[in-house]
Protein backbone atom coordinates (compact mmCIF):
# COMPACT_ATOMS: atom_id res chain seq x y z
CA UNK A 1 0.00 0.00 0.00
CA UNK A 2 1.06 3.39 -0.87
CA UNK A 3 1.64 6.15 1.85
CA UNK A 4 0.23 9.39 2.19
CA UNK A 5 1.50 11.71 -0.86
CA UNK A 6 3.48 8.87 -2.82
CA UNK A 7 1.87 7.86 -6.59
CA UNK A 8 2.19 4.11 -8.16
CA UNK A 9 4.24 4.20 -10.83
CA UNK A 10 2.40 4.35 -14.24
CA UNK A 11 3.24 2.38 -17.27
CA UNK A 12 4.49 4.40 -20.37
CA UNK A 13 3.26 3.49 -24.06
CA UNK A 14 3.89 5.23 -27.26
CA UNK A 15 0.83 6.02 -29.03
CA UNK A 16 1.95 7.40 -32.42
CA UNK A 17 5.63 8.19 -33.53
CA UNK A 18 5.78 10.66 -36.66
CA UNK A 19 9.39 11.73 -38.81
CA UNK A 20 9.94 14.16 -41.48
CA UNK A 21 11.78 12.92 -44.19
CA UNK A 22 15.26 12.94 -44.09
CA UNK A 23 17.43 14.89 -46.79
CA UNK A 24 21.06 15.43 -47.48
CA UNK A 25 22.53 17.93 -44.79
CA UNK A 26 23.94 20.43 -47.16
CA UNK A 27 22.59 23.30 -49.24
CA UNK A 28 21.39 20.80 -52.40
CA UNK A 29 19.39 18.79 -49.73
CA UNK A 30 15.84 18.26 -50.07
CA UNK A 31 15.06 20.65 -46.75
CA UNK A 32 17.53 23.16 -47.20
CA UNK A 33 15.07 25.48 -47.21
CA UNK A 34 13.10 24.53 -44.39
CA UNK A 35 13.68 26.36 -41.30
CA UNK A 36 14.19 23.72 -37.89
CA UNK A 37 11.19 24.84 -36.57
CA UNK A 38 9.13 24.56 -39.76
CA UNK A 39 10.14 20.69 -39.98
CA UNK A 40 8.89 20.43 -36.49
CA UNK A 41 5.69 22.34 -36.60
CA UNK A 42 4.79 20.43 -39.45
CA UNK A 43 4.88 17.31 -37.43
CA UNK A 44 2.97 18.60 -34.58
CA UNK A 45 0.17 20.15 -36.91
CA UNK A 46 0.14 15.83 -38.44
CA UNK A 47 -0.70 14.97 -34.92
CA UNK A 48 -3.22 17.17 -34.79
CA UNK A 49 -4.56 16.48 -38.67
CA UNK A 50 -4.56 12.76 -37.44
CA UNK A 51 -5.36 12.92 -33.71
CA UNK A 52 -7.66 16.34 -33.06
CA UNK A 53 -5.74 18.05 -30.39
CA UNK A 54 -3.18 16.72 -28.30
CA UNK A 55 -3.81 17.00 -24.56
CA UNK A 56 0.18 17.39 -23.85
CA UNK A 57 1.48 18.42 -20.34
CA UNK A 58 5.01 19.17 -22.11
CA UNK A 59 6.77 19.03 -25.14
CA UNK A 60 10.42 17.71 -25.15
CA UNK A 61 12.69 18.57 -27.90
CA UNK A 62 16.51 16.94 -28.69
CA UNK A 63 18.52 19.36 -30.79
CA UNK A 64 22.70 19.19 -30.90
CA UNK A 65 23.65 22.07 -32.28
CA UNK A 66 21.03 24.98 -30.51
CA UNK A 67 22.57 28.45 -32.00
CA UNK A 68 21.16 30.31 -34.77
CA UNK A 69 18.17 28.72 -36.74
CA UNK A 70 17.81 25.89 -33.57
CA UNK A 71 18.73 28.66 -30.54
CA UNK A 72 16.22 29.66 -28.19
CA UNK A 73 14.20 27.26 -27.24
CA UNK A 74 13.31 25.74 -30.81
CA UNK A 75 10.77 23.27 -29.04
CA UNK A 76 8.68 26.62 -27.94
CA UNK A 77 9.08 28.27 -30.94
CA UNK A 78 7.60 25.39 -33.06
CA UNK A 79 4.56 24.93 -30.70
CA UNK A 80 3.58 29.10 -30.44
CA UNK A 81 3.84 28.22 -34.35
CA UNK A 82 1.65 25.40 -34.16
CA UNK A 83 -1.00 27.01 -32.97
CA UNK A 84 -0.41 24.99 -29.46
CA UNK A 85 -0.27 26.19 -25.51
CA UNK A 86 1.70 23.60 -24.52
CA UNK A 87 5.06 24.23 -22.52
CA UNK A 88 7.90 23.10 -24.50
CA UNK A 89 11.63 22.35 -23.36
CA UNK A 90 14.72 21.75 -25.74
CA UNK A 91 17.58 18.98 -24.32
CA UNK A 92 21.19 18.51 -25.53
CA UNK A 93 22.47 15.58 -25.17
CA UNK A 94 24.63 15.51 -28.43
CA UNK A 95 23.64 12.66 -31.31
CA UNK A 96 21.27 11.00 -28.31
CA UNK A 97 19.34 14.36 -27.95
CA UNK A 98 16.24 12.85 -29.61
CA UNK A 99 15.90 9.44 -27.56
CA UNK A 100 16.77 11.15 -24.38
CA UNK A 101 13.95 13.60 -25.05
CA UNK A 102 11.80 10.59 -24.88
CA UNK A 103 13.05 8.79 -21.83
CA UNK A 104 12.90 12.36 -20.04
CA UNK A 105 8.95 12.82 -21.29
CA UNK A 106 8.60 8.91 -20.49
CA UNK A 107 10.19 8.83 -16.88
CA UNK A 108 7.45 12.30 -16.37
CA UNK A 109 4.89 10.32 -17.10
CA UNK A 110 5.95 7.30 -14.97
CA UNK A 111 6.32 9.55 -12.00
CA UNK A 112 2.65 10.75 -12.19
CA UNK A 113 4.09 14.34 -13.33
CA UNK A 114 2.63 14.52 -16.34
CA UNK A 115 -0.52 12.24 -18.66
CA UNK A 116 0.99 13.12 -22.16
CA UNK A 117 4.36 14.13 -23.43
CA UNK A 118 4.88 14.66 -27.16
CA UNK A 119 8.69 14.32 -27.57
CA UNK A 120 11.76 13.79 -30.16
CA UNK A 121 14.02 16.15 -31.68
CA UNK A 122 15.07 17.90 -34.59
CA UNK A 123 18.43 19.24 -36.65
CA UNK A 124 19.11 21.10 -39.38
CA UNK A 125 22.99 20.15 -40.56
CA UNK A 126 22.55 22.17 -43.65
CA UNK A 127 21.37 25.62 -42.00
CA UNK A 128 23.31 25.32 -39.18
CA UNK A 129 26.80 23.32 -39.36
CA UNK A 130 28.05 20.87 -36.39
CA UNK A 131 30.06 22.91 -33.72
CA UNK A 132 28.71 26.21 -35.28
CA UNK A 133 27.57 26.68 -31.55
CA UNK A 134 31.66 27.07 -30.84
CA UNK A 135 30.42 25.51 -27.13
CA UNK A 136 33.43 24.53 -24.60
CA UNK A 137 33.19 20.98 -25.08
CA UNK A 138 34.64 21.51 -28.59
CA UNK A 139 37.51 22.79 -27.80
CA UNK A 140 38.43 20.57 -24.45
CA UNK A 141 37.56 17.92 -26.47
CA UNK A 142 38.12 17.64 -29.83
CA UNK A 143 38.13 14.07 -31.28
CA UNK A 144 36.81 13.95 -34.35
CA UNK A 145 34.61 11.11 -34.30
CA UNK A 146 35.54 9.47 -37.61
CA UNK A 147 39.19 9.26 -36.11
CA UNK A 148 37.24 7.52 -32.96
CA UNK A 149 35.84 4.74 -35.77
CA UNK A 150 39.31 4.15 -37.16
CA UNK A 151 40.31 3.73 -33.64
CA UNK A 152 38.18 0.83 -32.80
CA UNK A 153 38.51 -0.66 -36.54
CA UNK A 154 42.24 -0.65 -35.43
CA UNK A 155 41.62 -2.24 -32.42
CA UNK A 156 39.09 -4.90 -33.05
CA UNK A 157 41.75 -5.88 -36.36
CA UNK A 158 38.22 -4.97 -38.59
CA UNK A 159 39.40 -5.24 -42.47
CA UNK A 160 38.40 -2.24 -45.02
CA UNK A 161 36.73 -5.02 -46.61
CA UNK A 162 34.41 -5.78 -43.99
CA UNK A 163 33.72 -1.91 -43.48
CA UNK A 164 32.57 -1.89 -46.85
CA UNK A 165 30.49 -5.22 -46.61
CA UNK A 166 28.61 -3.85 -43.53
CA UNK A 167 28.07 -0.16 -45.80
CA UNK A 168 27.08 -2.39 -48.78
CA UNK A 169 24.32 -4.38 -46.58
CA UNK A 170 22.63 -1.75 -44.89
CA UNK A 171 22.10 0.33 -48.11
CA UNK A 172 20.31 -2.66 -49.65
CA UNK A 173 18.24 -2.98 -46.65
CA UNK A 174 17.29 0.77 -47.06
CA UNK A 175 16.58 0.18 -50.60
CA UNK A 176 14.36 -2.66 -50.07
CA UNK A 177 12.42 -2.05 -46.85
CA UNK A 178 8.81 -0.62 -47.16
CA UNK A 179 7.97 2.71 -46.34
CA UNK A 180 7.87 3.43 -42.67
CA UNK A 181 4.60 4.22 -41.20
CA UNK A 182 6.33 6.75 -39.39
CA UNK A 183 7.21 9.02 -42.41
CA UNK A 184 5.06 12.28 -43.06
CA UNK A 185 5.29 13.52 -46.59
CA UNK A 186 6.32 17.20 -46.55
CA UNK A 187 5.76 18.84 -49.83
CA UNK A 188 5.97 15.75 -51.64
CA UNK A 189 9.36 14.71 -50.80
CA UNK A 190 10.41 10.99 -49.93
CA UNK A 191 13.57 10.31 -47.45
CA UNK A 192 16.65 11.89 -49.64
CA UNK A 193 18.53 9.07 -49.49
CA UNK A 194 22.56 9.46 -49.37
CA UNK A 195 24.21 7.67 -51.58
CA UNK A 196 21.93 4.67 -51.54
CA UNK A 197 23.59 2.79 -54.49
CA UNK A 198 27.37 4.08 -53.82
CA UNK A 199 28.69 2.94 -57.25
CA UNK A 200 31.88 1.66 -56.40
CA UNK A 201 32.94 1.12 -52.64
CA UNK A 202 36.02 -0.05 -52.63
CA UNK A 203 36.85 3.17 -54.61
CA UNK A 204 36.45 5.53 -51.84
CA UNK A 205 39.65 7.20 -50.13
CA UNK A 206 39.67 7.13 -46.66
CA UNK A 207 37.88 10.06 -45.01
CA UNK A 208 39.99 10.86 -42.39
CA UNK A 209 43.81 11.43 -42.24
CA UNK A 210 46.24 10.96 -39.21
CA UNK A 211 46.37 14.84 -38.24
CA UNK A 212 44.73 13.96 -34.79
CA UNK A 213 47.01 10.86 -34.26
CA UNK A 214 48.81 12.31 -31.66
CA UNK A 215 45.69 12.95 -29.70
CA UNK A 216 45.04 9.18 -29.50
CA UNK A 217 48.22 7.13 -29.41
CA UNK A 218 49.41 8.18 -26.20
CA UNK A 219 46.23 6.56 -24.67
CA UNK A 220 46.84 3.55 -26.55
CA UNK A 221 51.02 2.11 -26.42
CA UNK A 222 50.03 -0.82 -28.00
CA UNK A 223 49.77 0.51 -31.27
CA UNK A 224 52.39 1.82 -33.45
CA UNK A 225 49.58 3.42 -35.60
CA UNK A 226 46.39 3.92 -36.55
CA UNK A 227 44.59 2.57 -39.40
CA UNK A 228 42.63 4.69 -41.54
CA UNK A 229 39.73 2.70 -43.04
CA UNK A 230 36.60 4.51 -43.15
CA UNK A 231 35.18 6.33 -46.47
CA UNK A 232 32.24 9.07 -47.55
CA UNK A 233 30.90 5.20 -48.37
CA UNK A 234 31.01 3.29 -45.22
CA UNK A 235 30.72 6.55 -42.84
CA UNK A 236 27.43 8.25 -41.58
CA UNK A 237 25.98 10.51 -43.49
CA UNK A 238 24.57 14.09 -42.44
CA UNK A 239 20.98 14.71 -42.77
CA UNK A 240 18.14 17.39 -41.89
CA UNK A 241 15.27 15.92 -40.49
CA UNK A 242 12.85 16.51 -37.68
CA UNK A 243 10.46 13.11 -35.58
CA UNK A 244 7.98 12.89 -32.54
CA UNK A 245 6.47 10.71 -30.71
CA UNK A 246 3.38 11.09 -28.21
CA UNK A 247 3.61 9.22 -24.99
CA UNK A 248 1.04 8.71 -22.44
CA UNK A 249 0.26 6.30 -19.32
CA UNK A 250 -1.86 3.48 -20.52
CA UNK A 251 -4.61 4.84 -18.34
CA UNK A 252 -4.93 7.99 -20.34
CA UNK A 253 -4.54 6.63 -23.44
CA UNK A 254 -7.20 4.41 -23.29
CA UNK A 255 -9.51 7.06 -21.52
CA UNK A 256 -8.64 9.68 -24.19
CA UNK A 257 -8.86 6.64 -27.32
CA UNK A 258 -5.36 6.71 -27.96
CA UNK A 259 -3.89 3.82 -29.58
CA UNK A 260 -0.73 2.05 -28.65
CA UNK A 261 2.20 1.04 -30.16
CA UNK A 262 4.29 -0.10 -27.91
CA UNK A 263 5.23 -0.25 -24.05
CA UNK A 264 8.46 1.72 -22.86
CA UNK A 265 10.07 -0.90 -20.68
CA UNK A 266 13.18 1.05 -19.72
CA UNK A 267 15.90 3.10 -20.79
CA UNK A 268 19.67 3.89 -20.06
CA UNK A 269 22.63 6.03 -20.65
CA UNK A 270 26.25 5.98 -20.56
CA UNK A 271 29.58 7.87 -20.48
CA UNK A 272 32.71 6.58 -22.25
CA UNK A 273 36.31 7.85 -21.87
CA UNK A 274 36.22 11.07 -25.13
CA UNK A 275 39.01 9.08 -26.74
CA UNK A 276 36.80 6.15 -27.35
CA UNK A 277 33.58 8.48 -27.91
CA UNK A 278 31.85 6.01 -29.99
CA UNK A 279 31.63 2.66 -27.12
CA UNK A 280 29.40 4.42 -25.29
CA UNK A 281 25.89 3.13 -27.51
CA UNK A 282 26.72 -0.08 -27.21
CA UNK A 283 27.14 0.47 -23.54
CA UNK A 284 23.87 1.88 -23.07
CA UNK A 285 22.33 -1.10 -25.20
CA UNK A 286 23.83 -3.47 -22.74
CA UNK A 287 22.44 -1.46 -19.57
CA UNK A 288 19.22 -1.27 -21.02
CA UNK A 289 18.72 -4.84 -21.73
CA UNK A 290 19.96 -6.25 -18.02
CA UNK A 291 17.74 -3.27 -16.50
CA UNK A 292 15.03 -5.13 -18.38
CA UNK A 293 16.21 -8.62 -17.16
CA UNK A 294 16.50 -9.87 -20.22
CA UNK A 295 19.57 -10.62 -23.06
CA UNK A 296 20.51 -9.46 -26.36
CA UNK A 297 19.00 -12.77 -27.35
CA UNK A 298 15.67 -11.83 -26.53
CA UNK A 299 15.08 -8.48 -28.90
CA UNK A 300 13.61 -9.53 -31.84
CA UNK A 301 15.37 -6.33 -33.62
CA UNK A 302 18.07 -3.68 -32.13
CA UNK A 303 17.81 -0.10 -33.73
CA UNK A 304 21.78 0.90 -33.35
CA UNK A 305 22.70 4.64 -35.12
CA UNK A 306 25.45 4.01 -37.44
CA UNK A 307 28.47 6.01 -35.93
CA UNK A 308 30.60 4.52 -38.31
CA UNK A 309 30.65 0.56 -39.70
CA UNK A 310 33.24 -0.24 -37.46
CA UNK A 311 31.33 -0.04 -33.98
CA UNK A 312 28.36 -1.66 -36.06
CA UNK A 313 30.38 -4.51 -36.80
CA UNK A 314 31.91 -4.40 -32.66
CA UNK A 315 28.39 -5.01 -31.45
CA UNK A 316 27.59 -8.09 -33.85
CA UNK A 317 30.64 -9.95 -33.11
CA UNK A 318 30.46 -9.10 -29.33
CA UNK A 319 26.58 -10.52 -29.47
CA UNK A 320 25.96 -12.74 -32.14
CA UNK A 321 23.44 -9.44 -33.56
CA UNK A 322 23.05 -10.91 -37.05
CA UNK A 323 22.34 -8.74 -39.87
CA UNK A 324 18.04 -10.22 -40.00
CA UNK A 325 18.28 -8.17 -36.47
CA UNK A 326 20.10 -5.48 -36.61
CA UNK A 327 18.70 -1.72 -38.47
CA UNK A 328 16.23 -4.03 -40.40
CA UNK A 329 15.02 -1.16 -42.67
CA UNK A 330 18.77 -0.10 -42.77
CA UNK A 331 20.83 2.85 -41.16
CA UNK A 332 22.32 5.82 -41.06
CA UNK A 333 24.95 5.15 -43.32
CA UNK A 334 22.41 4.61 -46.16
CA UNK A 335 19.71 7.48 -45.22
CA UNK A 336 21.76 9.80 -43.43
CA UNK A 337 22.51 10.91 -39.71
CA UNK A 338 20.46 14.05 -38.61
CA UNK A 339 21.85 14.72 -35.07
CA UNK A 340 19.17 15.49 -32.42
CA UNK A 341 16.24 13.95 -34.63
CA UNK A 342 18.06 10.59 -34.96
CA UNK A 343 17.17 8.93 -31.54
CA UNK A 344 13.63 9.81 -31.74
CA UNK A 345 13.75 8.42 -35.65
CA UNK A 346 15.21 4.94 -33.89
CA UNK A 347 12.43 4.77 -31.45
CA UNK A 348 10.17 5.62 -34.25
CA UNK A 349 11.76 2.51 -36.54
CA UNK A 350 12.00 0.18 -33.26
CA UNK A 351 8.11 0.72 -33.57
CA UNK A 352 7.73 -0.63 -36.77
CA UNK A 353 10.40 -3.60 -36.04
CA UNK A 354 8.22 -5.02 -33.31
CA UNK A 355 6.23 -6.93 -35.91
CA UNK A 356 9.79 -9.03 -35.96
CA UNK A 357 9.66 -9.90 -32.05
CA UNK A 358 8.01 -9.27 -28.66
CA UNK A 359 11.10 -6.98 -27.58
CA UNK A 360 13.11 -3.93 -29.81
CA UNK A 361 16.00 -1.76 -29.08
CA UNK A 362 16.95 1.46 -29.60
CA UNK A 363 20.61 2.86 -29.23
CA UNK A 364 22.78 5.73 -30.28
CA UNK A 365 26.13 6.73 -29.63
CA UNK A 366 27.58 10.41 -29.41
CA UNK A 367 30.05 13.16 -29.42
CA UNK A 368 31.89 13.27 -26.14
CA UNK A 369 31.21 9.77 -25.40
CA UNK A 370 27.76 9.87 -24.59
CA UNK A 371 25.21 7.48 -25.16
CA UNK A 372 21.52 6.19 -24.95
CA UNK A 373 19.16 3.13 -25.25
CA UNK A 374 15.85 2.23 -25.02
CA UNK A 375 14.11 -0.88 -24.98
CA UNK A 376 10.19 -1.14 -26.22
CA UNK A 377 7.77 -4.40 -26.35
CA UNK A 378 4.66 -4.45 -28.22
CA UNK A 379 2.43 -3.00 -25.59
Amino acid sequence: MLGAGQRAVREVVICRAVRTPRGKGSPKGALHRLAPVELVTHLLEHLVAHLGPVPADDVILGCATQTGDQGGNLARAAVLAAGWTTPALTINRFCASGMEAVAFGAAKIRAGDADVVVAGGVESVSRVAMYADGGPLHASHPLHMGIAADLAATLDGTTREQLDAYADTTRAKARAAPPSPALVPLAGLADDELRPFAPDTASQVPAFDSAQDHLVLPHYPQLAAIRHLHTRANSPQLADAAALTVLADRATADRLGLPVLARIVASATASADPIALLTAGQSALEAVVARAGLTMRDLGSVEFAEAFAALCLRLMRTHDLSHERLNPRGGTIALGHAFGATGAILVANAVDNLALGRYAAAAVSGAAGLGAAMLLDRG
